[in-house]
C-alpha cells in the first residue's frame, strides 16, 4: 500500500515543478529567439506559405517545436512576453508572419500574452480542439501552421475576444526598431 503512495507523491511533485527544463527565476528582459537566424524560412517579407516536414521543424526550431508541431503549452506566467508591454508587433517566431500588434494586446490575467484581434483575417487560421474534454477554438500561424494558442470569447471590447497565445512561438520587435529600419531603406 505504502508503494503507490510513494509513487504518485513523486509523480505529483515532478508534475508541480513542471516537466520541461527552463529557468525558476525569469528575466523581465526580453531576448527575440536565435531560431529566426537559423530557421531556413524565417522571413518578415515572404508570405509564401511554409510547407516543410516535422523533421525540418525538429532539427530547425527545438525550443519551440513541442509547442508548434505538437500543439504543447507552457506553464502560465513563465513566458517572455506575459507582462510584456513595449509597442511594437509579435511575429510567429517560426517563420516571421506578423501576428499581432501591442496595440490590440491586453492583460487579461491568464498568464499568457493576450490579444483582442491579429494583424488580419489571414496571419490566423482556426480550428476546433476538443481535447481533454474541452471545447476550444485552436489558433495556427496563417503562413506556417504552427500552433499558437486558442481563441475565447471573453475578451474586451471592439471584438470580444481573447487570443491566449504561448510566449516561446512569439517573436517581437519594438516598434522603434521597426521605424529605423524603415528610415534606413528611404
Amino acid at each position: 500500500m505504502m508503494q503507490p503512495l510513494i509513487f504518485f507523491t513523486i509523480l505529483f511533485s515532478f508534475i508541480a515543478t513542471g516537466c520541461n527544463n527552463s529557468p525558476a527565476k525569469q528575466s523581465n528582459s526580453v531576448n527575440m529567439d536565435s531560431n529566426k537566424k537559423v530557421h531556413p524560412v524565417f522571413s518578415k517579407t515572404d508570405t509564401a506559405k511554409v510547407d516543410i516536414s516535422n523533421e525540418e521543424w525538429k532539427r530547425s526550431c527545438r525550443q519551440m517545436y513541442n509547442i508548434a508541431r505538437e500543439k504543447g503549452t507552457e506553464r502560465a506566467f513563465t513566458g517572455k512576453f506575459w507582462d510584456h508591454k513595449e509597442g511594437g508587433t509579435y511575429y510567429c517566431a517560426a517563420c516571421g508572419n506578423p501576428l499581432f500588434n501591442s496595440n490590440g494586446k491586453f492583460d487579461s490575467n491568464c498568464g499568457w500574452p493576450s490579444f483582442f484581434e491579429p494583424i488580419s483575417k489571414s496571419s490566423i487560421i482556426y480550428a476546433p480542439d476538443n481535447t481533454y474534454g474541452m471545447k476550444r477554438t485552436e489558433v495556427m500561424c496563417g503562413k506556417c501552421r504552427s500552433h499558437l494558442g486558442h481563441v475565447f470569447d471573453d475578451g474586451p471590447p471592439p471584438t470580444g475576444l481573447r487570443y491566449c497565445i504561448n510566449s516561446v512561438i512569439l517573436d517581437f520587435e519594438k516598434a522603434a526598431e521597426a521605424k529605423e529600419k524603415f528610415d534606413k531603406k528611404q
